[in-house]
């Protein structure tokens, strides 16, 4: 066989190999960036990653809108997409979207009743802050961000969880972290929390009593899966290799391609205090 032959057959083992383990029909994830208070610089940066990381793993496609247009179920127009066309929604939005009382009837369902996904980035808890059903649904609400941007300790709780395997279980990373209220791990499972014991706590802004400052947590919402992640303020982590691995790992969760225990659990430092 000539060479050119060998590299001929080669190329096309390669080809059939990676068609044989690229999925047989990708996932499609709606990736919505609007914000109607404070408007973040690295929404931009953080949706088109995440649209480039889906095509390159060849695990989803993405759809990036500014807009609430595609939350619904009814037929649109000019044969655009809505819920109906998605496998999980991903929220980098701030403030109150303009969505009427049958998108949001409609988004709920999508997760709660369908079984599909959401993920929520940074500022998703400082969304929709008059809609209690999406407060249940996320897991919680901002509630000030008492050090601003700063490099605080992170702690890993669930390595097990897609997307964090190579994390070291102790880190540090720049990033804006939010307090969040009508948060409770009795209907979640955290996966990162600050190591409360290196904080200011005497901060006049903290109030959060039992020092449980969580980073990230999934957790059930009826049958579909929500994933939601404090981090994402600044733009540069988004070009971090492992900030990507753990975002990709909560978007195949949500898109049902890989399976993880969600099921709640105490805080490890409230299993020592005891």
């Amino acid at each position: 066989m000539t060479t050119f032959l060998r590299t001929l057959a080669a190329g096309l083992l390669l080809a059939l190999s990676a068609f044989a383990q690229a999925p047989a029909h990708r996932k499609q994830l709606l990736a919505i960036g609007e914000e109607k208070g404070y408007r973040h610089e690295a929404v931009s940066h953080a949706l088109s990653t995440i649209e480039r990381l889906g095509r390159e793993n060849g695990l989803w496609d993405t759809t990036i809108r500014t807009d609430t247009e595609p939350l619904t179920k009814k037929k649109l127009e000019y044969n655009a997409k809505n819920l109906n066309d998605f496998d999980a929604v991903l929220f980098y939005t701030g403030g109150t979207l303009e969505m009427d009382d049958q998108q949001k009837k409609d988004f709920l369902s999508f997760v709660h009743d369908d079984g599909k996904g959401f993920i929520g980035v940074h500022s998703a808890t400082i969304t929709f802050t008059q809609w209690p059903e999406y407060g249940d649904m996320i897991g919680g609400y901002y509630d000030e961000h008492p050090w601003g941007t700063f490099q605080p300790s992170i702690l890993v709780e669930d390595p097990a969880f897609p997307g964090m395997a190579k994390m070291p279980r102790e880190f540090t990373l720049t990033d804006e972290i939010y307090q969040l209220k009508d948060f409770s791990r009795d209907k979640c499972r955290v996966i990162m929390r600050l190591d409360a014991t290196k904080l200011e706590l005497t901060n006049p802004r903290v109030h959060r009593a039992d020092r449980d400052f969580a980073v990230a947590w999934a957790k059930q919402y009826g049958k579909g899966r929500v994933y939601y992640s404090t981090l994402g303020h600044v733009s540069a982590n988004w070009d971090k290799p492992e900030f990507q691995a753990m975002f990709v790992g909560a978007i195949e969760w949500a898109l049902g391609l890989v399976d993880a225990d969600v099921t709640p659990r105490p805080s490890p430092q409230q299993v020592v205090a005891k």
